[in-house]
């Protein structure tokens, strides 16, 4: 069987289906917890107009270095080499561990709706639910990247049904006068100050919505047409985006903001249920569980890509490169199932919530995503790919600077706190990353990228030492 098997619609059921995983079904409560509804739409513009830039970033990118099909990851060693290209893949595939564990922690909250058991998601019943749920995707993939690709159009298209049905009821029973109420705060008087705190504490739920945008990125070295890739990103992001502009802001005309935030997980569930009755959260409960099944699928065939191509390239441990007779990555796919499987212990044990976990997965990612644009100012400024006149210089410079400019509002946005937790995970990486040089006997690290570890080194000893403490909770 080939390795290029992925059509069009297979690669927007990626995008489509790693972005639109839990958090659409838990939008309501998320953006009513940080913002009023002025701040709300602020929000979402920002982040309408930086991930545009960020997928027109990767469509650009893709088209421009066809060769490189390893994605954000092949971006990053490209461009600044192979101690940030480790980086780059070391994070993004954190992330997409992260994001898994995530859906598992909300997907069993969600069934607690029906099964009491599970409670919030992060018990031992959810736990071993989990951990079925995990390996059973392990064994799907295993059948091969195709076959997955397959069931997750299919869970893709079930998930967009319940959404449809949230978004045409809620349309009927928006009131204008809830909506408006408090629009900028307490004081409903536009304040700066007040709004940009507001937007800025959106901004990890935003992010986290929309992780996945570079899903047909990553499986790019799968798809039968190169030319589909970038136009699948820009329209699954487009309509993903419009999506979940409409259920975080006509939730806000269905209840007030601080009704909202206190409504259990998915929120969208019980707005639906305010409107309908009971049947409206079945429904939603229901297409959250597909919608997650899906998600973990997607995120997992993300994040066995990732390692793969490293390994091919030689800045992953070799046999992460090993296939099986379905051309499934399969070491990578053992390792990231039993990461997903420790994270998932580590969750039970530290009590750790949804909120947490997709806050920690988002910040990780965001290295990646950062060095994406980065890598698009940097062929900008050698001419790289822009040899001939006219070549659209000029708007790549302002989508490339948008990007860079959005991602690093993220990094502020994020806050210290975050950004100390995943430096732990980005210290383990190191040790992978001196077991990869010296399995091709190679220098640990050269030049700057002694400073670039000893600063990883020193945030993680700091974050360990914060958490030891009990002044970091993870």
């Amino acid at each position: 069987m080939k390795d290029k098997q992925l059509n069009l619609w297979a690669l927007m059921a990626a995008v489509v289906g790693t972005m639109i995983g839990g958090g659409a079904f838990n939008l309501p409560k998320d953006m009513a917890a940080a913002a009023n509804s002025g701040a709300v739409i602020i929000a979402w513009v920002i982040t309408g107009l930086g991930m545009i830039a960020l997928a027109l970033v990767f469509q650009n990118l893709s088209n421009r270095k066809s060769e490189l099909s390893g994605g954000i990851y092949s971006y990053a060693k490209a461009g600044f080499g192979s101690f940030i290209g480790f980086n780059s893949a070391w994070g993004y595939w954190i992330a997409t561990v992260l994001g898994n564990v995530a859906f598992v922690t909300l997907l069993f909250g969600s069934l607690s709706y029906f099964f009491p058991v599970f409670e919030n998601g992060n018990n031992l019943p959810s736990v071993l639910g989990g951990s079925m749920l995990v390996w059973g995707v392990h064994c799907l993939i295993l059948r091969g990247v195709r076959s997955a690709s397959f069931i997750n159009i299919i869970t893709t298209v079930t998930k967009l049904i319940p959404i449809f049905l949230f978004i045409v009821i809620t349309i009927f029973a928006f009131h204008q006068r809830t909506f408006f109420m408090d629009f900028w705060g307490e004081s409903s008087v536009f304040s700066w100050n007040t709004v940009l705190e507001q937007v800025r504490e959106t901004m990890l739920v935003t992010l986290w919505a929309f992780v996945g945008v570079e899903g047909a990125i990553v499986l790019s070295g799968r798809a039968k047409r190169y030319q589909d890739v970038g136009k699948a990103t820009v329209i699954g992001l487009i309509g993903t985006l419009a999506v979940y502009m409409l259920i975080s802001i006509l939730s806000l005309g269905i209840m007030p903001r601080e009704e909202l935030e206190k409504l259990p997980e998915p929120s969208m569930a019980y707005v639906l249920q305010s409107i309908v009755g009971d049947w409206g959260a079945v429904v939603i409960n229901l297409g959250l569980v597909v919608s997650l099944l899906g998600a973990m699928l997607s995120w997992t065939l993300l994040a066995v890509e990732i390692p793969y191509v490293a390994a091919k390239d030689g800045m992953f441990p070799r046999s992460f490169a090993r296939q099986n007779k379905n051309n499934s990555p399969v070491v990578s796919l053992w390792w990231t199932s039993l990461l997903t499987q420790t994270f998932i212990l580590i969750v039970l044990f530290a009590a750790s919530t949804y909120q947490m976990v997709y806050s920690m997965a988002s910040v990780a990612v965001l290295i990646p995503y950062l060095l994406s644009s980065l890598y698009q100012l940097k062929l900008l400024r050698t001419g790289e790919t822009y040899e001939q006149a006219g070549a659209g210089k000029g708007m790549d410079w302002i989508i490339g600077l948008l990007a860079f400019i959005y991602a690093v509002w993220l990094l502020y946005a994020a806050g210290v706190e975050y950004l100390l937790m995943v430096s732990v995970l980005y210290l383990a990486g190191l040790l992978m990353y001196i077991w990869v040089q010296r399995e091709n006997q190679r220098k640990w690290f050269t030049g700057i990228e002694w400073l670039l570890a000893a600063g990883i080194i020193l945030m993680g000893i700091q974050a360990v030492r914060l958490i030891s403490t009990g002044q970091l909770a993870p």
